[in-house]
C-alpha cells in the first residue's frame, strides 16, 4: 500500500491498513490485557509465506477472528510446511501453531487491500481494486462467506474506485475508505459508512472530505482515504489520506473521528501535520496508531525531507521518522517526540504497553544527521524497529543494532497487534524472506511475546 507505497501493486498511491488490538475471542477490536513486551525479536518459524515465483507479490492486511487469522493483498502462491498452495489474494490459516493454512481459497482478480469479518466470522467484508470474486462480477468491495468459497450477491458490491481501508466498528458501522467517488449507490467521496447488513450508505458519516496537496513541484496527489485505526475504548477513529478540508475543517494528513450518535471530526490536530514533504511525497502520513493507555497517538511517515530541505542537518519536521503526538483532543499540538530513519519510508506503526514497533524499508534509526547514508548518530535498524515509549530506539545487547531487523523489500505494510504478539504484513521484492535473522518468512512474520 506509497512514497506511496501501499499501492504499488494495486496501481493506485495503505493501508490499509489498521495497527489494531484484537480480543482472544476474535470479535471487535478491543483493549487488551497489558503484554508483557517488548515482543521476542525471534520469529516463529512455521508461520505461512508468499511462495517464491519470480514475481514480486505482497501481503497487505492481516486480521484475527477466532483463533483464525485472515490475510489478504496481491499473491497467487503459498508455502506452508512443505507444501505450495494455489490462494489468489485471499487465505487464512491457524492463529496458533503450527499455524495451518486453512482450505479456505476464494478468489480475486485483482489486489485486495484490506478485510474485516462479522462478529461471527461466517463473513467478510473485503476491498481493494478488482472486478471478480470467485467469478462474479463485483468493482472494489464485496461480502463473502468465510465457510465457503463464494460471495453474498445481495450485499452492495460496487465502487468506482480502489477501496483502501475497512474498518467495522463496535457500533455496527463499517467505515470503508478510498479513493471512490460513488460506492454501493451512495455519491459521497472518499470515506462512508456502510450498513452491514445490505451494504448501503448509512448516513452516519457526512465529511465531505476535499482536496489534495498543491505546491511547486508537488507530486502527483489524488484525494483519498487510506488507512484508519480504531481507539482503544472504540470511541474514536485515527483516518489518514490525502485531503485538505474534513466537515468544514482544516485538516492535511490524519484526523481524528469522534463514533457518537454521528461520525464528527474531534479537535485533535497539530499544524505540523500542514508541513509538506519532498516534492515526490505530498502525502506523507501512512500510518497511525493508538498508545495501549490511548494518551498518545504514534505516526509512522514517508517523505524524505522537507519540502524546500537545503541539506543541512540535523532533520527535522516529520518527513521519512516515527513521531509521538499527546492524544488530547484540542488543537495546537506539538510531537513529544520524532526518530528520524535519515530519508528513508516507513509504513506501519503499532505500539502496546512498553514499546512502539515500526515497519518500512528504512536501514537506519536515530538518524537525524543523514539522508540516504548513516549520519553520525545513526544505528542499524533494517526494514523493522522497536521504541520505547519514549522513543529510545531497542537495540542488541551491544547497542549496535536495533533489536528487530527484516528484509527491506517494499517496506512492511502493516504490523497488526493481537495479545500474543505482532504480525508483519511484508512482500517478497528481490527475493526478500528475512525477519528476526530467519529465512523463508516472506511476507509473514510473527513475533511473539
Amino acid at each position: 500500500m506509497q512514497g506511496v507505497r501501499r499501492w504499488l501493486l494495486s496501481s493506485a498511491p495503505v493501508a490499509a491498513l489498521c495497527a489494531l488490538t484484537v480480543s482472544a475471542a476474535g470479535l471487535m477490536p478491543s483493549v487488551a490485557a497489558a503484554q508483557s513486551g517488548p515482543v521476542s525479536p525471534n520469529p516463529a518459524t512455521t508461520t505461512p509465506a508468499l511462495a517464491p515465483n519470480g514475481t514480486t507479490e505482497q501481503i497487505r492486511q492481516i486480521v484475527a477472528c477466532k483463533g483464525v487469522m485472515y490475510a489478504v493483498g496481491s499473491f497467487t502462491q503459498i508455502s506452508q510446511g512443505g507444501q505450495t498452495l494455489t490462494r489468489d489474494n485471499i487465505f487464512s490459516f491457524n492463529q496458533n501453531a503450527p499455524y495451518n493454512v486453512t482450505t479456505w481459497a476464494p478468489s480475486t482478480n485483482g489486489v485486495v487491500n484490506s478485510i474485516q469479518l462479522t462478529s461471527d466470522c461466517n463473513h467478510a467484508f473485503i476491498g481493494g481494486k478488482f472486478t471478480k470474486v470467485d467469478g462474479s462480477a463485483a468493482s472494489n468491495i464485496a461480502y463473502i462467506r468465510t465457510y465457503n468459497n463464494t460471495m453474498v450477491n445481495g450485499w452492495g458490491h460496487s465502487a468506482n474506485g480502489t477501496v483502501d481501508t475497512i474498518l467495522r466498528t463496535s457500533n455496527n458501522h463499517l467505515l470503508v475508505g478510498g479513493e471512490f467517488t460513488s460506492i454501493n449507490g451512495s455519491s459521497k467521496k472518499y470515506y462512508v459508512s456502510l450498513n452491514l447488513g445490505n451494504g448501503k450508505d448509512d448516513g452516519y458519516l457526512n465529511l465531505n472530505i476535499s482536496g489534495h496537496y498543491v505546491f511547486t513541484g508537488a507530486g502527483i496527489n489524488n484525494t483519498q482515504v487510506y488507512n484508519q485505526q480504531l481507539s482503544p475504548d472504540h470511541g474514536h477513529v485515527l483516518v489518514e489520506g490525502t485531503f485538505t478540508k474534513v466537515q468544514n475543517n482544516k485538516r492535511q494528513q490524519i484526523f481524528m473521528l469522534n463514533l457518537g450518535s454521528k461520525g464528527n471530526v474531534s479537535t485533535w490536530y497539530s499544524n505540523e501535520f500542514n508541513a509538506f514533504c519532498s516534492n515526490k511525497h505530498p502525502a506523507y502520513v501512512k500510518s497511525a496508531a493508538w498508545s495501549a493507555d490511548q494518551s498518545t497517538v504514534y505516526v509512522a511517515d514517508t517523505g524524505k525531507a522537507p519540502h524546500g530541505w537545503n541539506g543541512n542537518f540535523p532533520l527535522t519536521g516529520l518527513c521519512d521518522a516515527v513521531a509521538a503526538f499527546p492524544a488530547v483532543r484540542n488543537g495546537g499540538l506539538s510531537h513529544q517526540w520524532v526518530n528520524y530513519t535519515g530519508c528513508d519510508s516507513l509504513y506501519s506503526v503499532a505500539a502496546d504497553s512498553s514499546a512502539v514497533y515500526i515497519g518500512g524499508h528504512q536501514r537506519w534509526a536515530n538518524n537525524q544527521n543523514g539522508c540516504n547514508a548513516a549520519g553520525s548518530t545513526a544505528i542499524p535498524a533494517q526494514g523493522l524497529g522497536g521504541f520505547t515509549l519514549g522513543g529510545k530506539l531497542l537495540t542488541n545487547s551491544a547497542g549496535t543494532a536495533g533489536l528487530y531487523t527484516r528484509d527491506r523489500g517494499l517496506g512492511a505494510d502493516e504490523i497488526y497487534k493481537t495479545p500474543t504478539g505482532i504480525w508483519i504484513a511484508s512482500d517478497n521484492l528481490g527475493g526478500s524472506n528475512m525477519c528476526g535473522g530467519v529465512s523463508g518468512l516472506a511476507g509473514i512474520c510473527f513475533l511473539p511475546y
